[in-house]
């Protein structure tokens, strides 16, 4: 009977609305309508029954976009159409639509609402229809009253249910499921038919604690945030919060509860993976001051081993060079003197025993300084001719005792004087001569020197030394500029030799931007080649041999020596009489000082390691408290890195290491006392230097060639990043000094700094840098700001030219 009476209240409902109405199921099908749908189309129901709703509508394409439109929306509103009148006119109209669904919640299809939008002839017999209605309606009024609230209650009870993403249930008093929405049936696993009338509890892991909250509602009439554990039918888990409060019915009586569960799985392992990651971060925060620490041992290790090493060196240059330099000392002067056959060959035997043991401590003495990045090279004009003669004269002996063939192979256009370091290319070029002369027993010996590229600026010369000696293996032709390597096991025994000069030769090439190369062939001879680039000067070169000629001037000369040991002493007093100065000695320091204010001397050899007061601290004294100028030479056994800075710095005026070189100490102390004769020779040359200072390059790739191993790669990756951001940076400061941005001028200034040590730009130069960065910052001197940009940019310009230059080399080189 109930039913009965929803049907019936609906049907009037329906026919009571004015507008058209259509409803239509998912296939587009007319399964009801209203009187003013008959009215508008023309036709009875019959005909109107099933038939499809776009058969009266256009556009049809439109149409029948509508179902599907209102299904995922949920609503439609004044869609603008026309629908086929009585006659096949078209009438405009606005059309409506909402979803209709069962009792289930299942969708049936659309309820479309239509309103002409313009008064037709249908509308009024419309609303004469209505007021029939009408009358029939106040009949059913408090029926239909009541089948609406019904309607409506239960509309909005589905949508709460259904709006909600979390599990929503309802339970009687029992515990027993009266309704749930589809967010429980996802969690469970379950259909609504299962869920329905079953046990609330046996869907959660805890059945007790389900129960707890279910008789908390009833006891309290609301609960919160109570957590439980839904269990899936698959074994899946969903961890939740029950939020629930009981319900009533029309007398007010407690009905049942509803409970809500929010799902918060995701939640909880977001919780768990915070605490985790907390925990590994503050093992990692362990780990890592581990490592820190770890990593400053190691450095203090590190640091105290190089400290190591070099004290190391220094004790084992010092201990083997004093008795050395008597041992060979002596033997010159013993060399001097009438001797036998016998005697002179004996002699000859113990000087050249001497003379290897030097050359192997300096060979691991230069080798250290490669390895402690110690390196340097200078800077200075020099005439490439009179040195290579020069070096080629002290092997003459040997190759006329071997009865070889020198050949020089000097290409005339290489210019007169160039800029580079003469000390290390004569390294270099003796190293090789020396090994062509020892592995050569007949034939010829030819040193080369090719000019292979000149432009304003700067030359690239190829040097090669070629021999007919014995050859190398090609299997070994990797392996001989590698440390303590020779060619085979005898050569070592039959020639002599460390195993260090090619691994030296190698490394001093390759800090200046050169490459060497070897061909070889057993029993035919090898040759060596390498090329390095030198900048042109119009300066003259002020060489050793030019103060040579002036020796026979030299007359008179008052020597201090400063020595502790005997030997050292005697040996002094020989080869000053030989030169044929006066000298006097003094043991240590402090007996020196009592010396010079007694007696005036003119140069002063000065021992660094003595008793009561060592030569720096004895030169000190003589720089500070005697306000003297006095040249001082100092004589040393330690020829490391440290010792000689430390002579610069106390102020003497140059070094020679022991065992003492005659010709060279001979030398050194004319060069020193004739210096004033030569001031107008040497202002001379400086004003030749200053006046090509400008053309000599602004860059010097030792250090780059260091830091990158000498790879090409490499070298061209940071030289492409400097052209790449250096302009940029210029751009930046040029901006922001003109419009007054002290922090970003500051901020490029800085960002440009560290570039110049890394492409060996001048010292002087980076200092421009940082008086930028440094009145920017404190925003003082703000007036010379503008020049320092000026000579910054211009510099910075020049470099990148030379740069772009050097890439080009190295790209030709590889190709």
């Amino acid at each position: 009977m109930q039913e009965n009476n929803d049907v019936q209240y609906n049907r009037n409902l329906i026919e009571s609305i004015l507008e058209p109405i259509f409803i239509v199921n998912i296939q587009g099908e007319i399964i009801d309508f209203n009187k003013a749908t008959s009215l508008i189309i023309g036709k009875e129901r019959e005909n109107i029954l099933y038939s499809n709703f776009e058969d009266y509508c256009h556009p049809v394409q439109q149409v029948r976009n509508l179902i599907s439109i209102v299904c995922q929306k949920g609503s439609l509103y004044d869609q603008a159409l026309e629908i086929k009148g009585e006659a096949g006119n078209l009438i405009p109209i606005l059309c409506n639509g909402t979803p209709f669904k069962d009792n289930e919640g299942k969708l049936i299809g659309v309820i479309f609402v239509v309103r002409e939008t313009s008064k037709q002839k249908w509308s009024i017999e419309l609303e004469e229809a209505h007021k029939e209605k009408e009358k029939q309606q106040d009949l059913n009024k408090e029926l239909e009253k009541l089948n609406n609230s019904a309607i409506l209650a239960s509309q909005y009870t589905l949508s709460l249910i259904e709006a909600s993403q979390d599990p929503l249930v309802t339970l009687n008093t029992k515990g027993k499921i009266t309704d749930m929405n589809q967010a429980l049936v996802n969690s469970t696993g379950m259909s609504r038919e299962e869920l329905t009338g079953s046990d609330f509890f046996d869907y959660f892991t805890e059945k007790k604690n389900a129960r707890e909250v279910h008789k908390e509602v009833f006891d309290k009439g609301s609960v919160s945030n109570l957590p439980l554990t839904i269990k899936h039918r698959n074994g899946k888990l969903t961890d939740v919060l029950c939020n629930g409060s009981v319900y009533k019915d029309a007398q007010g009586e407690v009905a049942g509860v509803v409970i809500v569960a929010r799902d918060v799985t995701e939640q909880k392992k977001i919780a768990s993976a915070l605490i985790e990651a907390r925990v590994f971060a503050e093992l990692a925060t362990e780990i890592a001051e581990e490592a820190k620490k770890n990593a400053e041992s190691a450095a203090i290790i590190a640091k105290n081993a190089v400290k190591a090493k070099q004290q190391f060196l220094s004790n084992m240059s010092h201990e083997i060079r004093t008795p050395m330099n008597a041992i060979i000392g002596f033997t010159k002067v013993v060399l001097k003197t009438d001797l036998t056959v016998k005697q002179l060959e004996y002699i000859n035997a113990i000087k050249m025993s001497g003379d290897a043991l030097i050359v192997l401590i300096n060979d691991i003495l230069d080798l250290a300084k490669v390895d402690s990045g110690k390196m340097t090279f200078e800077k200075k004009p020099f005439k490439l001719n009179a040195s290579l003669e020069s070096m080629l004269h002290l092997f003459e002996n040997k190759i006329q005792e071997k009865n070889l063939k020198l050949i020089k192979a000097y290409d005339t256009n290489i210019p007169n004087v160039l800029v580079g370091d003469p000390v290390r290319l004569h390294q270099i070029i003796l190293n090789l001569v020396n090994n062509a002369v020892k592995f050569t027993q007949k034939g010829k010996i030819t040193v080369g020197a090719q000019l292979v590229f000149e432009d304003d600026d700067r030359v690239v010369i190829e040097f090669s030394i070629s021999d007919t000696g014995i050859g190398i293996p090609a299997d070994k032709l990797n392996h001989i500029f590698e440390n303590f390597n020779q060619a085979s096991s005898g050569t070592s025994r039959i020639y002599g030799g460390t195993g260090l000069g090619l691994a030296i030769v190698k490394q001093l090439v390759e800090l200046q931007g050169g490459k060497i190369r070897v061909k070889s062939t057993i029993k035919k001879g090898s040759n060596f080649s390498f090329s390095l680039s030198f900048q042109k000067t119009n300066a003259n070169a002020a060489l050793e041999n030019d103060l040579l000629e002036l020796d026979s001037e030299i007359k008179n000369i008052k020597v201090l020596v400063v020595e502790d040991i005997a030997l050292n002493q005697l040996l002094m007093k020989t080869v000053l009489d030989d030169f044929g100065f006066e000298r006097d000695v003094a043991e240590n320091g402090k007996i020196a000082i009592e010396m010079l204010k007694d007696k005036t001397y003119d140069i002063i050899l000065m021992d660094l390691q003595m008793p009561e007061m060592n030569g720096f601290e004895a030169t000190e004294y003589i720089r500070i408290k005697m306000q003297s100028q006095i040249p001082i030479i100092a004589l040393t056994a330690d020829v490391t890195t440290v010792d000689l800075d430390k002579c610069k710095a106390v102020g003497m005026n140059d070094y020679l290491a022991k065992p003492v070189d005659e010709r060279l100490l001979y030398s050194k102390i004319v060069g020193i006392l004739k210096k004033p004769k030569l001031e107008k020779l040497s202002a001379k040359l400086n004003e030749n230097i200053d006046t090509t200072v400008k053309k000599i390059r602004c860059i010097d790739l030792v250090y780059l060639n260091q830091r990158t191993k000498s790879n090409p790669e490499l070298m061209m990756e940071m030289i492409d990043l400097y052209l790449a951001q250096t302009p940029t940076l210029i751009n930046t400061i040029k901006q922001s000094f003109a419009e007054q941005n002290w922090q970003l001028l500051a901020a490029a200034a800085h960002k440009m700094i560290p570039s110049f040590s890394i492409m060996g730009i001048s010292t002087d130069f980076e200092d421009i840098a940082k008086r930028i960065q440094e009145f920017a910052n404190s925003q003082e001197k703000l007036n010379e700001i503008d020049g320092l940009v000026l000579q910054l940019e211009e510099i910075c310009l020049q470099a990148c030219g030379e740069l772009e230059e050097e890439l080009n080399i190295i790209k030709n080189k590889k190709k």
